[in-house]
């Protein structure tokens, strides 16, 4: 298995780093009634409530509730942001989905939640190549590092596409950015393909990836694409130089966006 696709296994119930220098990730599910309670110490932290519902509290704020989508494609997300030193407790008041996305930081912020009303929802892209994009985090929100996304492609869809990258500090066209990509699949049979290269072709990995596994992106272009049949979900975590998502395309297959003249009616796939 490369070392860019992670199981499970190595992040369920536990956080894990993978060897970034920001980023770390846990997923966890919680039966109705059970509790969870941890500290943030030197991250931010945004709870992403997958499925299910439940409710957060700090010393300073409490979120009540939250939640109600039965999946990830089943509605827009409610996702928590908890500031660094701070400790936090989770009660399931049903069977519950979350992913926690760390990033180390300094800077403190309010805790906030961010309901589906304040998600902007984006489609991008054309033809095959269309996919819904939900902002929870995004660059103007009042955080340290980290930046939260969710991403629908539509069964045999292209997305991340043309393949683009941020791995070198060259504002505003572009800034490093280390990112995890962690998948959900309609079927539990089905799959993604995503390719993580560079242009020197010292990464060139071709990766099959299933429900529930995670790709990392430390650097490099990193395109995705459906399976026929299976609509595909990816939580993406962002964090780096600069609190900004600016990329640059490959240039070989920029050429494409002159290209698309309509966008799939498919889309959007999960509503307001």
């Amino acid at each position: 298995m490369s070392e860019l696709l992670i199981h499970a296994d190595a992040f369920t119930d536990r956080i894990e780093s993978f060897g970034y220098e920001y980023l770390s990730f846990q997923s966890r599910k919680m039966t109705a009634g059970s509790r969870y309670a941890a500290a943030t110490g030197s991250h931010e932290l945004a709870i992403v409530v997958l499925g299910g519902i439940c409710s957060v509290s700090t010393a300073v704020a409490s979120f009540q509730r939250i939640g109600g989508r039965r999946n990830v494609f089943d509605g827009l997300p409610y996702t928590v942001y908890v500031p660094v030193a701070t400790e936090f407790s989770i009660l399931a008041e049903s069977d519950c989905d979350l992913a926690f996305c760390y990033c180390r930081a300094e800077d403190a912020h309010p805790a906030r939640l961010v309901t589906p009303d304040d998600v902007r929802v984006e489609i991008r892209g054309g033809e095959n190549a269309t996919r819904q994009i939900n902002h929870m985090i995004s660059p103007n929100f009042p955080a340290h590092r980290l930046l939260i996304c969710e991403v629908f492609t539509p069964a045999g869809n292209w997305s991340s596409y043309p393949p683009h990258k941020h791995d070198v500090h060259n504002p505003p066209g572009e800034v490093d950015l280390e990112e995890i990509y962690y998948y959900r699949i309609d079927r539990p049979e089905g799959y993604a393909i995503q390719k993580v290269y560079t242009a020197d072709r010292r990464i060139d990995e071709t990766l099959t990836v299933r429900d529930g596994e995670l790709v990392l992106i430390p650097e490099g272009y990193h395109p995705v694409v459906a399976a026929h049949g299976y609509n595909v979900y990816y939580l993406n975590a962002l964090a780096g130089s600069a609190r900004s998502m600016a990329a640059s395309d490959d240039p070989d297959y920029a050429w494409v966006r002159a290209e698309w003249k309509v966008q799939d009616p498919r889309l959007p796939m999960v509503k307001r």
